[in-house]
């Protein structure tokens, strides 16, 4: 079996997993982050998103063998104790309801709001339109959304 080294979270990491593993599994299963979730497993409905260059992807689309070199960050690795402005706005508007989708979500605005800091309604209505949420919290999302770019300007 292959060996990687993986830089998450600012920590490398080394591997040993089959070249074609998602890295969704790696994170959960050899790297116990489990703070991304399994929700499709096809990049549909953005769950399992990280931060990859700063880039939100889906992480059950990308292989180990391809994630070599790249800079990934996790809901873990967004800041050590919650304090990002995004996950402070998700508790200031009490977003959760089931929390399954959150993570994902999170890294999706997160990584937004990183490379457009004062959107507009229908800006951040586009940019979280691919996170599904079962329990309908758009409102809210998009709501959480718009406190933490205020929090960030």
């Amino acid at each position: 079996m292959p060996t990687f080294n993986l830089k998450i979270n600012n920590k490398t990491h080394t591997v040993n997993a089959d070249m074609d593993t998602p890295l969704l599994w790696v994170l959960r299963d050899h790297l116990n982050l489990v703070g991304t979730k399994f929700g499709c497993g096809i990049g549909q409905c953005g769950a399992c998103s990280v931060h990859v260059d700063g880039n939100v992807m889906r992480s059950c689309l990308i292989q180990v063998s391809q994630a070599e070199g790249m800079q990934i960050t996790t809901i873990e690795g967004l800041s050590e104790n919650g304090t990002h402005p995004v996950q402070e706005a998700w508790k200031a508007i009490d977003v959760p309801q089931c929390g399954y989708c959150q993570a994902g979500q999170i890294m999706t605005a997160s990584a937004f709001l990183a490379q457009n800091p004062n959107p507009s309604e229908s800006e951040i209505r586009n940019a979280m339109h691919g996170n599904i949420c079962r329990c309908a919290s758009y409102n809210s999302i998009e709501e959480a959304v718009k406190v933490a770019a205020d929090k960030m300007s």
